[in-house]
């Protein structure tokens, strides 16, 4: 029993030991916060009940069931990687944008990579948020996508490209029902609308009220995956809601709509504009 103990490292126990406990059980909370409510947490109790099955191997000694195991982890590893590629690039990019995004008003990040220029002026703020509303009380749906820090290109090329100015009755005349580009999302870029019926990746989530509809999931997918936010005018309800890093917020008038806009605009940087 004592060489067990050994072995596993107990009757040596530091404050370096005690230090890793606490970082692997770190490591472990994090991970299960982040895929809680996801198929994944059956896989990922599969991986952690396979860890401790690996230790207690190792410890008793057991050749070959330790090469078994460690060949299973090996090959896991690599399977993993390609069945989460999207979770682990999502979650890389909430990394980044956190850091980007931090409470501090002048990190070095933003130094580096902002740009002093403004994405709209207040009175193509003032176009899109009357254009949001009329359309609101229309019943007619639409996605307008506001991008961030980081280009928009790809999904910009999923649809037509439109470079125009940023007008009310454009924007109304690109969602009108009738409109072959009213299918798909609004890219705005530099003071301009850069591309219509454009293709949003959806939202993996099952945790959405069944009310919100296919563009919402469609806009929460897109702030999931890229630093944007989305304007989402509801067909059948006719509401206006506001969806940023996967959150989507309610919007009962035009002020707050345009405060969302002045703030979020203040996050966008040099490589917005497409």
């Amino acid at each position: 029993m004592n060489s067990i103990l050994t072995n596993i490292g107990f009757l040596r126990f530091t404050i370096v030991d005690l230090l890793d406990i606490v970082m692997v059980a770190a490591v472990i909370y994090i991970l299960f916060k982040w895929i809680k409510g996801s198929a994944a947490v059956n896989i990922f109790i599969a991986i952690i009940s396979l860890l401790l099955l690996r230790l207690l191997v190792d410890a008793l000694n057991m050749k070959m069931m330790s090469v078994i195991l460690g060949t299973v982890i090996d090959v896991g590893t690599v399977a993993l990687v390609v069945i989460f590629q999207p979770e682990i690039r999502s979650f890389l990019f909430n990394i980044g944008r956190k850091v980007f995004s931090g409470k501090g008003k002048s990190t070095i990040f933003k130094k580096l990579l902002n740009s002093k220029n403004t994405l709209f002026t207040n009175d193509e703020i003032d176009e899109i948020v009357q254009a949001c509303f009329e359309m609101g009380e229309q019943k007619v749906g639409a996605l307008i996508v506001i991008p961030g820090a980081a280009s928009l290109n790809s999904i910009a090329d999923t649809g037509d490209k439109i470079d125009a100015t940023i007008s009310k009755a454009l924007i109304e005349n690109i969602f009108f029902k009738n409109s072959p580009l009213h299918d798909g999302a609004m890219i705005m870029g530099q003071n301009r609308i850069a591309a219509a019926r454009c293709t949003l990746p959806i939202t993996e989530r099952t945790d959405i009220p069944a009310y919100y509809g296919m563009r919402h999931k469609a806009a929460i997918g897109l702030s999931e995956k890229y630093d944007a936010s989305v304007i989402v005018v509801s067909e059948q309800r006719g509401t206006v809601s506001f969806v940023s890093e996967g959150k989507i917020k309610n919007v009962k008038n035009t002020n707050t709509l345009k405060l969302l806009l002045s703030n979020d605009e203040s996050k966008t940087g040099s490589e917005a504009g497409l």
